[in-house]
């Protein structure tokens, strides 16, 4: 067993990052720049954005932290975005989710200039990727091809199981994972709530990705020997023996399930980095794409 290190794989994506923008820079050309909006003060939100952000000046990217108050309209919110498609120094846009309950999230998300869509949410960038075209790649299922690439694992022709469907995830690597590409050409079966039969059909996978937002979800018992499992969940779980208060859980029963894979991704420590490298890449091509 081997576990899919994403510190390891993401600190590999974000070197190459950091040489090109030091060639940049020793160039007098001016930096990629991501900018991100955070609405709220969400717990979560604020240590994801922080962690973005982090990873942004060790990379040598600029970056930019628009803060709003949790009851802004979304006329205004709207507004905001405007202003930074319109900014030509403005490589990338990352709005921060989830959003208040009173602001259209999809109506927000389809705001942003898909020139600069560097989380690939917008319609434009998803319709490209389905197609197989040159777009932007939701930043979780593109960090799940860099750590198969890192890695080096063998997806031709293998069953790859997908539990869960959402637009961030779950469908988006579905699609990613049977397209015809270098870690790609698996035969893909995606597994929901009204999925009958999921232990049956996790038990032939040759890879699985857990991505349904429970905690343990995935036990031993659905595991076949040498399966390859990668955990996306991340779900804050109360823990008074932590500092925070709080532990972080995959979607994988870690511990038991771990013997039993030939590669395994933990939580934390796994995705989540690999979802930031991928969105720095995200910027990277954004910006190599406004500056031909």
């Amino acid at each position: 067993m081997e576990i899919l290190d994403g510190k390891i794989a993401s600190q590999s994506v974000k070197e190459i990052l950091k040489l090109a923008i030091q060639e940049l820079t020793n160039n007098n050309r001016r930096a990629p720049h991501l900018a991100a909006i955070l609405v709220g003060n969400n717990g979560a939100s604020e240590t994801y954005v922080a962690s973005k952000i982090k990873n942004c000046e060790e990379t040598g990217f600029k970056s930019t932290l628009l803060r709003l108050d949790e009851n802004i309209s979304e006329n205004e919110l709207i507004e905001s975005i405007t202003k930074m498609n319109a900014d030509d120094n403005i490589d990338g846009i990352l709005i921060q989710l989830p959003l208040p309950k009173h602001i259209d999230e999809n109506k927000i998300l389809n705001t942003v200039d898909p020139s600069k869509d560097v989380d690939g949410f917008s319609p434009v960038s998803i319709g490209k990727m389905v197609l197989g075209l040159p777009s932007f790649i939701p930043a979780t299922p593109y960090g799940i091809m860099l750590m198969l690439e890192h890695y080096k694992i063998d997806t031709k022709g293998k069953h790859a199981v997908v539990l869960g469907r959402s637009n961030i995830v779950g469908r988006p690597i579905s699609i990613l994972l049977n397209q015809n590409n270098a870690f790609g050409d698996c035969t893909v079966t995606a597994c929901h709530s009204r999925t009958k039969n999921m232990k049956d059909i996790c038990l032939q996978a040759d890879i699985i990705i857990a991505a349904i937002g429970k905690p343990g979800f995935l036990t031993a018992d659905m595991v076949k020997e040498n399966a390859v499992v990668i955990d996306v969940g991340i779900t804050r779980i109360a823990d008074d023996t932590k500092k925070s208060g709080f532990a972080i859980k995959g979607d994988v029963d870690f511990i038991n399930v771990a013997p039993k894979c030939s590669y395994i991704s933990p939580v934390p420590g796994g995705v989540g980095l690999m979802t930031i490298a991928a969105l720095l890449k995200n910027t990277f091509n954004a910006y190599q794409i406004r500056n031909k």
